[in-house]
């Protein structure tokens, strides 16, 4: 009996964790499709529908890995998108995403709830990006 119930339990978990990796991957999906596919395009190329408006080309995100020796660069991918670590000049190409998710989420989580949420927005979509790319 105690052997039937700890492969319940295990099945159960293990479960939860797939369904929860799964979800985080479409979450990342999402957050692309959403906010970054209008320029970098579907597949993260570089080539959205807006590109023809901007004057420097817009960066292909599937060769992030392969640029930087063959390792993802997460924190500063990351630091790049949320935007608010460090100061640009007459601003950037790049939104503010950082700030965009943290403001969608104060009435839902408040101020101090909302950076976590914006946080876990930014690490999903990073996430994205790695499963993205290319040899």
């Amino acid at each position: 009996m105690k052997k039937r119930l700890f492969a319940l339990v295990t099945l159960l978990v293990l479960g939860s964790v797939s369904a929860a990796l799964a979800q985080e991957a479409s979450t990342g999906a999402y957050e692309y499709r959403s906010f970054c596919a209008g320029c970098h395009g579907e597949a993260a190329d570089g080539k959205g529908p807006l590109v023809t408006y901007f004057r420097e080309p817009v960066p292909d995100l599937t060769v992030l890995a392969r640029n930087n020796d063959g390792v993802f660069p997460f924190l500063e991918t990351m630091m790049i998108i949320d935007g608010r670590s460090g100061l640009r000049g007459h601003g950037g190409p790049m939104p503010l995403w950082g700030d965009t998710f943290e403001a969608e989420a104060v009435e839902q989580a408040g101020v101090y709830g909302a950076e976590t949420i914006a946080r876990g927005r930014l690490v999903s979509l990073v996430e994205y990006l790695m499963s993205v790319q290319q040899d």
